[in-house]
């Protein structure tokens, strides 16, 4: 075992004999997600570097605390990529790591046509709440071998272990790539990546909000030339620069869009997840969302105390709401009692709790973070 790896397994043995509350932290570039953190931190800075790299198989296995701009880059050399383009967040995009990628499991603007963190994580090595070294999955996309406990760990938040490694699927870059603009209003972008979803085009990715002028809709195009060229011949728009479209995507990526950044004083920024074909959501008066994925991701910003309105038109889409980042006076909005998440049913809230005191039965880390009443 690596001395890093045996750092981390000696401090969950030592945590579990004094009951000290562990926190998992990476590179820390996510800790406003969920729950306030608790309990000491457990860094995996040590645990770093590429440790296998099969680009004929579309295979690459990571230690946790990898960079994640430095697994992006090695992928690049090959011409492949995490095709789910799981969002930075970090200072000039660096910070952010393979094992926060996955626990977060967080996607960015393709999610919606390529899938999400957890379809891509073919396997993980895991250091659970006994100090075990435990191995799930695989290195291959045909291995079922414990595959869905691999891919549970994909946006558990650090509740169930600590990620020392993990395997994942690459894909090839796209050979053609094109983003066109269309002037509408939010009713129109919906009716229209509904419309365009019914027709076999090589639809990646596309954005809604408006500006000072007007609403804009963004829409990415990849595949193969011939399908990209004729996709824009069809659908018409103004094609925008790759250069350009490229910056702006990773802008939506990583929270950097004026959309984002614009000062709204009090408010929160809060993301609903609802189905694509659900229509403009009755919010009442306010600024207009950020829509993505298609119609099925939509950014609003509204103080933490709309909650009950902001999860009951949410619920009412057939969908859920999640208090994403809390606005600068975040005490005060803490003390509001709004949660992060949305509250569990009872049945999925049992499995829940039955597999944290399965992987952490002396509760060291921190299940309040994914389950406010843990």
């Amino acid at each position: 075992m690596e001395p890093a790896l045996s750092q981390i397994v000696e401090r969950i043995r030592a945590a579990a004999a004094d009951a000290t509350a562990l926190r998992i932290r990476g590179g820390g570039t996510k800790d406003f997600y969920g729950e306030p953190p608790q309990g000491e931190a457990l860094s995996t800075a040590g645990l770093t570097g590429i440790t296998s790299y099969e680009p004929s198989e579309l295979v690459v296995t990571a230690r946790a605390g990898t960079p994640l701009a430095e697994l992006e880059a090695a992928l690049a050399g090959k011409g492949q990529c995490l095709s789910f383009e799981p969002p930075h967040f970090g200072a000039a995009g660096g910070a952010g790591t393979v094992g926060g990628m996955v626990a977060a499991g967080l996607s960015g603007p393709a999610r919606a046509s390529v899938g999400a963190v957890r379809d891509y994580v073919l396997g993980a090595t895991l250091v659970n709440g006994r100090g075990e070294v435990l191995g799930f999955g695989g290195q291959v996309m045909k291995n079922v071998a414990g595959y869905d406990v691999s891919r549970v760990l994909a946006g558990s938040l650090g509740t169930l272990g600590v990620i020392a490694e993990v395997s994942l699927k690459v894909l090839p870059v796209a050979p053609a790539e094109a983003t066109l603009a269309f002037s509408c209003s939010q009713v129109d972008a919906l009716r229209l990546l509904n419309e365009w979803g019914g027709r076999p085009l090589p639809l990646n990715a596309s954005c809604w909000f408006e500006d000072a002028r007007s609403g804009t809709l963004w829409l990415r195009l990849r595949g193969a030339a011939a399908a990209v060229e004729a996709a824009c011949a069809q659908l018409g728009g103004e094609r925008v620069d790759n250069a350009a479209a490229a910056a702006g995507w990773q802008s939506l990526r990583d929270q950097q869009h004026p959309w984002f950044t614009a000062d709204d004083a009090g408010a929160a920024l809060w993301r609903l997840s609802v189905p694509q074909t659900a229509p403009v959501l009755a919010l009442g008066k306010g600024d207009a969302p950020l829509i993505e994925w298609h119609g099925g991701q939509r950014w609003y910003k509204a103080p933490p105390e709309q909650a009950s309105l902001i999860r009951e038109a949410a619920h009412a889409a057939g969908g859920h709401a999640t208090l994403f980042r809390m606005p600068p006076a975040s005490a005060a909005a803490a003390s509001a009692g709004a949660r992060r998440f949305d509250a569990l049913s009872a049945p999925v809230a049992r499995i829940h709790h039955a597999l944290m005191r399965e992987f952490d039965p002396h509760g060291l880390f921190d299940r309040a973070r994914l389950l406010a009443d843990a």
